[in-house]
């Protein structure tokens, strides 16, 4: 199959298995980043068929719907791609990619952080994905994903933490506002392309904007009697 044939063939099937998704991690949400990806690639020297096929694939059995489980995801990835006959260079990178997209993976410390892979095609869709975390698709997906797992919106009471690890992270149930703290609004500085760092700007002064607003809602001052 000629590289087009086989990202319409990843297309078609991550489309299947994605029927029925959380609306935060559904394939609108993959279709998002592949385009991003390919966006951000313009501008970068890419193998553009491992892009496509990462950002295709990258969320396929993302692990927080899998109890936590990191390896179905790549399992899943690898068998499919075997399947439809790609080179296993491209099918080795590509599993690498989906094994370190994810935020938390930032989060690693010690040996791990030294000896984590790295290659301009996973910061090309790890950009993407980053993006479509922020700004006003970022704050819907946040709050969609709040709602899903019945937390509270914002309690006063309840600090955002700043030095979570890893595993921390994963078990994290504060309230979504936290997740602005904890996640969001780091991820601007976390970009690795030119024109990620341009794009990720725009949305988090607009998610700036967002929480200004939500806390002036949110503390009303009652007129003075």
């Amino acid at each position: 199959m000629s590289d087009s044939e086989l990202v319409e063939e990843t297309i078609t099937f991550v489309k299947e298995t994605l029927q029925g998704a959380e609306g935060g991690h559904d394939w609108f949400h993959i279709q998002r980043v592949f385009n991003n990806s390919l966006l951000i690639a313009k501008d970068e020297k890419v193998n553009v068929l491992i892009v496509s096929l990462s950002a295709l694939l990258h969320d396929i059995a993302d692990a927080k719907f899998y109890n936590g489980d990191e390896t179905i995801g790549p399992k899943i990835a690898m068998e499919f791609l075997k399947s439809i006959e790609v080179s296993k260079d491209v099918i080795a990178h590509v599993v690498q990619i989906i094994e370190n997209i994810s935020f938390k993976v930032s989060l690693d410390s010690g040996e791990k952080e030294r000896t984590r892979f790295t290659s301009k095609e996973l910061q090309v869709v790890q950009d993407a994905d980053r993006l479509d975390a922020i700004g006003a698709i970022g704050i819907a997906r946040t709050f969609n994903y709040g709602g899903f797992k019945n937390r509270e919106i914002y309690n006063p009471n309840i600090s955002p933490n700043l030095e979570m690890s890893k595993e921390e992270y994963k078990k994290s149930t504060a309230p979504t506002i936290n997740h602005f703290y904890e996640k969001l609004l780091l991820i601007k500085d976390k970009m690795n392309t030119p024109t990620g760092r341009k794009l990720a700007k725009e949305r988090h002064d607009y998610m700036l904007g967002f929480l200004a607003q939500f806390y002036k809602e949110w503390n009303v001052l009652l007129p003075k009697a």
